[in-house]
């Protein structure tokens, strides 16, 4: 039976169309983990996510505004920020949220593109993130592109077993 639910205002529009769908959920590697968490994620990523996972996987969504309401850990997280603003108590809330080896996965909008609703001065950039995350033990150690105008970025901890 399918552990599927839901705890989210409406998600924000995509960002352009997503790139390679039919493979998208693999290249993130959120078809395994037992428990994954949606952040803010577009509900057409979010149905990708949902339909590619196993039945007697948990896939939950929620909204940035509503992260603190999960008290359950999770083995992946998914997080779709592409605005500084506000962001810290939600990565923080996202890290808090992470199994011990759990992989963390960042969607933000790239900085040399037109297209996104946040102006890129005012986007998240992997060295934002690098220095965020750090402080918690978590090393970005891939990136997959998601849109034309997205890229997701990889953050595991020492204690992480899953492969690159």
């Amino acid at each position: 039976m399918s552990q599927k639910s839901k705890a989210r205002s409406p998600a924000p529009p995509a960002s352009g169309s997503l790139k390679n769908p039919a493979d998208l959920v693999a290249r993130l590697e959120l078809l395994l983990p037992e428990r994954v968490l949606l952040i803010d994620v577009p509900r057409e990523l979010a149905a990708l996510v949902e339909n590619a996972r196993a039945a007697d996987k948990t896939t939950l969504e929620t909204s940035g505004d509503a992260i603190r309401s999960v008290k359950e850990k999770f083995d992946a997280i998914l997080v779709w920020r592409e605005d500084r603003s506000g962001s810290r108590s939600i990565f923080e809330s996202a890290v808090g949220g992470l199994e011990p080896g759990g992989v963390l996965w960042v969607v933000t909008a790239m900085k040399k593109v037109r297209g996104p609703k946040t102006p890129a001065v005012h986007r998240l950039e992997l060295s934002d993130l690098v220095k965020g995350f750090g402080k918690n033990g978590l090393a970005n150690d891939r990136e997959v592109r998601v849109s034309g105008w997205n890229v997701a970025y990889r953050f595991v901890g020492s204690g992480s077993t899953l492969k690159s």
